[in-house]
C-alpha cells in the first residue's frame, strides 16, 4: 500500500464510528406521529381559551334565541297614559305586538283627563283591553299621542331559526330603548 492509500484507509476508519453513532442516535429518535408538532415557543394561552370559551358561548346563546319557544309572562303590552300625557309624557306613536307572545294592548290611564283611544273613551284611573287575532297595521287616533295617531303593528307569531332570533333582538332593543328614567328620589 502506498502512502496516499493508507491515509485514506485510517481516515475512512475514523469517519466509520461517527457516522455510526449519528445514525444509531436518528433512528434512537422515538416518531410519534399522533402528536401535533409543536412550534417553539407557542402555548395555548389562558386569554387564548377564554377567548375559545366567549366564543362557545354566544354560539350557545345564539342558537338558544333562535330555536326556543317565545313565552312571556303575560301576554299583555301596558300603554300608559301618564299624567299630563298630552305634554309632558306622550303616548308612543308606534306599538308592536306579536300574535301568540303579546297580543293584547292594555290601555291605563294613570292621567285626570280621560283619552280617546280610537272608539274607545278611557276614564281616568280605568284600564281597558283591546285583544289582536290577526296580524297587520292598525291605527288608532289618540289624543295623547304625536300626530293624534298610534300604530299598532301585529305580527306574526316567528318561526324559529333567523326569524325568531331577529324578533328576540328586536324586542331586546325596544325594552332597552324604552325603560324608564326616573331618578332616585321618584
Amino acid at each position: 500500500m502506498d502512502g496516499m492509500g493508507a491515509q485514506q484507509a485510517v481516515q475512512s476508519t475514523r469517519r466509520a464510528p461517527a457516522t455510526m453513532s449519528v445514525l444509531r442516535y436518528v433512528h434512537a429518535i422515538p416518531i410519534r406521529p399522533h402528536q401535533p408538532a409543536r412550534v417553539p415557543g407557542v402555548r395555548v394561552t389562558l386569554l387564548r381559551r377564554v377567548r375559545w370559551g366567549a366564543a362557545l358561548l354566544l354560539v350557545a346563546v345564539l342558537l338558544w334565541a333562535a330555536l326556543a319557544p317565545l313565552r312571556y309572562p303575560t301576554r299583555e303590552r301596558t300603554l300608559v297614559f301618564a299624567r299630563g300625557a298630552g305634554s309632558v309624557a306622550p303616548v308612543p306613536a308606534e306599538v308592536h305586538l306579536t300574535l301568540g307572545v303579546r297580543d293584547v294592548l292594555l290601555l291605563h290611564n294613570r292621567d285626570t283627563a280621560p283619552h280617546v283611544f280610537g272608539q274607545v273613551l278611557v276614564l281616568p284611573g280605568h284600564v281597558f283591553r283591546l285583544p289582536f287575532e290577526q296580524a297587520g297595521d292598525y291605527v288608532y287616533a289618540c289624543d295623547a299621542a304625536p300626530g293624534q295617531a298610534v300604530t299598532v303593528r301585529v305580527a306574526n307569531h316567528p318561526d324559529p331559526g333567523w326569524a325568531r332570533l331577529g324578533w328576540r333582538l328586536r324586542a331586546f332593543v325596544e325594552a332597552v330603548r324604552t325603560l324608564p328614567v326616573e331618578a332616585p328620589g321618584d
